[in-house]
């Protein structure tokens, strides 16, 4: 039975916390980047999933493939690893029929439109507003970098 062990933002996609810390911490064997532009772009979507160690199973999907592949893989021994640069990805994913329950916000830098949000993590006023309806759709958001640090319920700092 295919399970989701992992639902993270990060900007940065796949990097060594990803693939050192987390991929070993919660035992994932695939992960699946959703993100549409990255998934039309076929150099950017090789050049991303070739940074994934041999013995994971790496897709770049868009929001609309990545749901359909997580329907029909359900039944499959699958721990899957869901990355995506930010929570309006979440939010498609969920209204797509994607049980998420819970997500890792581990990395959004800083840009024009984004104010720091907590340490290192910036938001926009849209993705702030994202993440609260997240969590008003019962998916428990936490900000947690890598494993062995200390969880900060997004709910205590919006």
């Amino acid at each position: 039975m295919s399970k989701i062990v992992l639902s993270r933002i990060d900007d940065r996609l796949i990097h060594g916390q990803v693939m050192t810390a987390w991929v070993q911490h919660v035992g994932g064997n695939e992960i699946v980047i959703v993100d549409d532009k990255v998934a039309k772009d076929p150099f950017l979507s090789a050049v991303i999933t070739g940074a994934v160690p041999k013995h994971l199973n790496a897709h770049a999907m868009t929001v609309d493939d990545a749901a359909e592949y997580l329907e029909k893989i359900k039944d499959e021994d699958k721990n899957i690893i869901i990355l995506a640069k930010g929570p309006k990805v979440f939010l498609d994913l969920l209204e797509k029929g994607v049980q998420v329950k819970e997500i890792n916000l581990g990395g959004m830098g800083s840009t024009q439109e984004r104010k720091k949000l907590y340490k290192n993590i910036s938001a926009s006023d849209e993705e702030r507003d994202m993440l609260k309806q997240l969590s008003a759709q019962h998916v428990h958001v936490y900000i947690q970098v890598v494993p062995n640090m200390e969880t900060v319920e997004i709910n205590k700092i919006l």
